[in-house]
């Protein structure tokens, strides 16, 4: 059996400017997103304290997932990642359904998050509508991307960093108020609200289990760290490091902050409205910190709005040159830009807006388990396509020469499936999200119909995309 040869699938045409500091902050900020901030609330009241350990049950699964990305990033490095894949590796239409995935998952995230930014702005200006923050966000976004991944990268890295600092700063805080009540006037907090109030586990195993789903949207866009491997400077070096500190960022910045919220305040007194973190220093007495971690959380959905748009105009972009999208998308401008590909992307995004002018009270809730849909999509195939990567290389003798190779094949990779499984399990359980369930098996459908007649029936039709094209435009 003769290995894939990506040069056959897509020839790309976008310019390598992510340095390495941009890929290790990409990396953190794909790990620190509003599903901390602001939906961790909702994992909290349903596990109670033993939350904590569903994040590390979570960071353990999401490692393994990353390495089997990271792995096949590094071999063959395209913007498509996970995307292109599931079309080399396991079929076109797992390719095909998980690049107009990003469709439905690039409307139902930025949804959410930009639902979430609007309920952040409220802190300071309670009658400030939703949907007017959200369109201001999507514009500025929006421009970051059109100048060129260097902007994109820039932009990421700098809110990465406020994010880190200010987690960093507010675990060590919060360590300091447990142990030796600083800021609690003398007195230490101590670990009482880990047992107080129900116990470890008020609600079982089952309230463990069940705070998965939103867990799992803590940690999407993880895997769009794989997605700038195709504009990433010396791929074989900066990739590996930003998956090998994967686990451990999960561990310190979701672990630990958790750790920190649910010891320092008692869990049952979270209403789930705005971020607990705001409603933790706020209660406490410090209302300073209180409107500086919200200005934070503002910058982790800010982040992930960027990073919204940068990874979805690159999903279109390689799909087109996949054969699975039109044609347009897989053109770039004099600056190495898919500006097509964005352009489409800030359209989706506005729809997003729509929906937070429509229904603002209900977006987050039913779009973020929608997301988790598309996570676990995202998350299976990377598993399995890796299944079948390593198979092929193991087969022609090729093993020995794979430069980052994951750790535990294949048993990684079965666990990593129980753990997309379990979650998919648990949306079905819980009614508020039961019905995500079956917009997604709609979804589906809908997407097999369309791949049915974009291939006429031809399963075994193998395109061959032309070398990326550049679209006419001004010299600068």
């Amino acid at each position: 059996m003769a290995s894939v040869n990506p040069e056959a699938y897509e020839k790309e045409n976008l310019k390598r400017d992510l340095k390495s500091r941009h890929i290790q902050m990409i990396a953190i900020g794909g790990a620190i997103g509003t599903g901390l901030f602001y939906g961790s609330g909702w994992a909290v009241r349903t596990a109670g304290p033993a939350i904590i350990l569903t994040y590390v049950v979570a960071s353990v699964a999401i490692y393994f997932i990353m390495r089997a990305l990271g792995e096949m990033s590094v071999e063959e490095p395209v913007s498509g990642a996970y995307i292109s894949y599931s079309n080399r590796y396991i079929h076109r239409f797992a390719g095909f359904l998980n690049g107009w995935n990003a469709f439905v998952f690039l409307l139902a995230t930025s949804a959410a998050e930009l639902n979430a930014l609007g309920h952040y702005a409220q802190y300071w200006f309670p009658q400030l509508p939703i949907w007017v923050t959200a369109a201001v966000a999507v514009t500025v976004m929006f421009v970051v991307n059109i100048i060129g991944v260097k902007v994109y990268g820039e932009a990421e890295f700098w809110f990465a960093v406020i994010k880190v600092v200010a987690i960093v700063a507010m675990i060590l805080f919060g360590v300091a108020m447990i142990v030796f009540g600083v800021g609690n006037h003398g007195h230490p907090v101590g670990f009482g609200n880990l047992m107080d109030h129900g116990g470890f586990f008020p609600h079982g195993l089952s309230g463990v289990v069940l705070a998965m789903v939103m867990v799992a949207f803590s940690f999407g866009g993880v895997e769009n760290l794989g997605l700038a491997a195709g504009e990433a400077k010396d791929i074989a070096k900066t990739m590996p490091k930003a998956v090998n500190a994967t686990f451990w960022r999960l561990l310190i910045f979701y672990v630990g902050a958790i750790t920190v919220l649910v010891t320092l305040f008692p869990w049952t007194d979270l209403t789930g409205e705005g971020s607990p973190f705001v409603t933790v220093f706020t209660k406490i007495g410090i209302p300073a910190a209180a409107t500086i971690m919200n200005l934070v959380v503002i910058t982790a959905v800010l982040s992930a709005v960027n990073a919204s748009v940068f990874t979805n105009s690159r999903t279109f972009y390689n799909l087109s040159l996949q054969g699975n999208a039109p044609a347009f998308l897989g053109t770039v401008n004099q600056r190495n830009v898919p500006s097509k590909a964005i352009t489409l992307v800030f359209v989706t995004v506005f729809g997003s807006v729509l929906l937070n002018a429509l229904m603002p009270e209900q977006v987050f809730s039913i779009f973020s388990s929608v997301t988790v849909y598309g996570l676990a999509c995202a998350w299976a195939s990377i598993a399995i396509s890796h299944l079948r990567f390593r198979r092929i290389r193991i087969q022609n003798g090729q093993e020995n020469q794979i430069r980052y190779r994951a750790p535990f094949y294949p048993y990684a990779n079965y666990l990593s499936l129980v753990f997309v499984a379990a979650v998919m399990v648990c949306i079905a359980i819980l009614p508020d999200m039961r019905t995500s369930l079956y917009v997604s098996g709609s979804w589906v459908l809908v997407v097999f119909i369309a791949y049915k007649i974009h291939t006429r029936g031809g399963e075994n039709q193998k395109t061959q995309p032309e070398p990326a094209r550049v679209e006419s435009a001004p010299v600068e």
